[in-house]
């Protein structure tokens, strides 16, 4: 599908800025892709980010939900403002902790979020499909490593 790979003995000697460099754009481009395949433009990463992390772990705090992706709970607050108003998120009560406002998706929340993947899917699997065993291997390894890149 692609230029053939360097050598492995040539991956050795890209310098560390230039790998980064590499990585960044080829995250940033592939990422760029994915997300043009929502299923309603008018949500911003930011909110489908949150909706899609919220959908897997419900119920959530908005503390909770603003540390996970890393931003201030005010800034959340406005985030899910606008889910809530989109319909997608509503806000309701723990069930042990009465005075505790805890959010979950809707049915529209959930539903949006599924084809949002399943947009995506569509897009990326006959593009894996196209790759050889090879390289659907060295991706998965990569992915493995971008994953705990991520985490640092």
């Amino acid at each position: 599908m692609t230029d053939p790979s360097p050598s492995t003995g040539a991956l050795r000697t890209v310098p560390h800025s230039q790998l980064a460099t590499d990585v960044r754009q080829g995250v940033l481009r592939l990422s760029r892709r994915l997300r043009q395949q929502k299923a309603d433009t008018h949500v911003t990463d930011a909110q489908m980010a949150a909706l899609g992390f919220l959908l897997q772990n419900e119920p959530l705090t908005i503390g909770a939900l603003s540390e996970h992706e890393g931003v201030t709970p005010p800034s959340m607050n406005r985030t899910v403002g606008a889910l809530v108003e989109l319909g997608f998120v509503e806000r309701g009560t723990d069930d042990d902790d009465r005075r505790k406002v805890v959010l979950r998706t809707t049915l529209d929340g959930a539903t949006f979020v599924l084809e949002t993947r399943r947009r995506r899917d569509e897009w990326l699997v006959p593009r894996l499909a196209r790759l050889t065993a090879d390289e659907r291997r060295s991706l998965a390894e990569a992915t493995r490593i971008l994953r705990e890149l991520a985490r640092e």
